[in-house]
């Protein structure tokens, strides 16, 4: 386009939208426990058939604020926070390196449904790293040892000449070692939003946050 406006793209933008009737949010029915209700939601989302319902939009920011974003996977969730594995040394681990405040999005357009967290991220124990790295297909694992994730590469080829190689040398064992460089994180919530789709944009937003202590506290947020 030449940096030239398209008005028809223009017309459609503006007219998409949905009128949110699936559901409601109210804090006299939800969890006390946010991810007591981060499960509930979870567990209706996974019997809906949603398609991959673990998949979550992780923000991460380098020390002075360029943001980025992409998806991942959860993998693991429990009081202490929410568990996703990757390799350290692409751009997002050298974010976290840098900056370990990071930002977690569900969104299950199905359900009208969104889930915003926010907190900071850490490097889980090797032990638990290696644990769930050996839990995972031999042809993950194997592609986990060519990919050195963000690098710029020559071409597709050049992968799959690696991968080639690593299926010859590994071919009579299971045994497949987790490079040092690939492993999890934990994000440890400091807020969790949950936000179910209303009429009339009048969406329900509940979030909770910790105030001085360990517990929990909740408050309603305007649309």
């Amino acid at each position: 386009m030449n940096g030239q406006e398209n008005p028809e793209l223009e017309m459609s933008l503006a007219c998409l939208r949905e009128n949110y009737t699936r559901g409601e949010l109210d804090e006299s029915s939800v969890d006390p426990n946010p991810i007591a209700q981060f499960e509930r939601w979870f567990r209706e989302a996974q019997e809906s058939g949603l398609k991959e319902p673990n998949a979550m939009t992780l923000a991460t920011s380098t020390a002075d604020g360029r943001p980025s974003a992409r998806i991942v996977l959860l993998k693991h969730l429990s009081a202490d926070g929410f568990v996703f594995y990757t390799n350290y040394e692409s751009r997002k681990g050298r974010e976290l390196a840098e900056n370990p405040q990071v930002a977690l999005v569900f969104y299950w357009a199905e359900l009208e449904r969104q889930i915003r967290v926010e907190g900071g991220a850490r490097t889980i124990s090797r032990k638990e790293s290696e644990e769930y790295f050996d839990s995972r297909p031999k042809g993950s694992r194997l592609g986990a040892l060519v990919s050195r994730q963000s690098a710029a590469v020559p071409g597709r080829k050049l992968l799959e000449d690696e991968l080639r190689s690593l299926e010859i040398q590994f071919r009579d064992t299971d045994d497949v070692p987790c490079p040092e460089f690939w492993g999890g994180y934990s994000v440890t919530p400091a807020s969790i939003e949950f936000w179910q789709g209303r009429p009339n944009r009048l969406h329900d937003r509940i979030r909770y946050f910790r105030g001085n202590g360990p517990e929990w506290r909740l408050e309603r947020l305007s649309p």
